[in-house]
């Protein structure tokens, strides 16, 4: 890796015109952010059901007490042996960070179709305390966008993150969906976000983009990405 060298001077005059850009990218952040807060809302029609480790459960339950919900599409399918590495990449922050979103009223729960038995296993294996149920059969991971059935991947029908992407082989993918719920206890879908929109969560990126190797990627995308128990 070969970088210019240069006098403290010269340093700081680069920095402080990479820190102007980097303002401007913060304001437009800012702003893209209350526009996301202004989204349209759809309200949730279905009694969706999923089942926990203490039995069945609906979305609303879902909340608890907090009228904002936050729901990981984690890519885990029945009948199979792995474990994704770049959802279990964003999971191990979420403990962590749920200490404190939690009391700005936001719930949080992972979604799966795998057997709540087989979740419960990946739980106690990477060491996670989120809640995680599973959505079995139900229309939940359809409706969302993160599976899809093997006749709409043949025919070419299966698209993910809105479109942009044609499934061919996948039958589950990943990504993020936030609901608010109203004191009448109705549910709306405010918004989701797939693919490289999950980077947000991914606490570890943000510190690598600090450095000047960055993610280090030169091997592929998230090539150096591993479950935390097999570094």
């Amino acid at each position: 890796m070969t970088h210019s060298v240069v006098s403290r001077e010269e340093w700081l005059a680069a920095r402080k015109a990479l820190l102007a850009r980097e303002l401007s990218l913060t304001h437009e952040l800012d702003a893209l952010r209350a526009e996301r807060r202004q989204l349209p809302w759809v309200r949730i029609e279905k009694d969706y059901v999923f089942e926990g480790p203490e039995g069945k459960c609906s979305l609303g339950d879902l909340f608890g007490d907090r009228s904002q919900l936050a729901i990981y599409h984690f890519m885990l399918a029945p009948g199979s042996d792995h474990v994704c590495p770049g959802c279990s990449f964003i999971a191990d922050n979420i403990d962590a960070a749920r200490q404190h979103f939690e009391h700005a009223d936001l719930a949080f729960a992972a979604v799966s179709r795998a057997p709540v038995e087989r979740i419960e296993d990946v739980k106690k294996r990477m060491g996670w305390t989120f809640p995680w149920v599973s959505s079995g059969d139900s229309d939940f991971n359809y409706d969302f966008g993160v599976s899809f059935t093997p006749e709409d991947r043949a025919a070419g029908r299966a698209t993910y993150n809105y479109g942009k992407t044609v499934i061919e082989k996948a039958a589950d993918m990943f990504g993020t969906s936030i609901f608010a719920k109203d004191g009448e206890g109705n549910i709306f879908h405010t918004y989701s976000t797939y693919h490289r929109g999950n980077e947000l969560l991914m606490g570890a990126f943000n510190w690598l983009d600090l450095t000047p190797k960055g993610r280090n990627e030169t091997g592929g995308t998230m090539n150096w990405v591993r479950l935390h128990d097999e570094y």
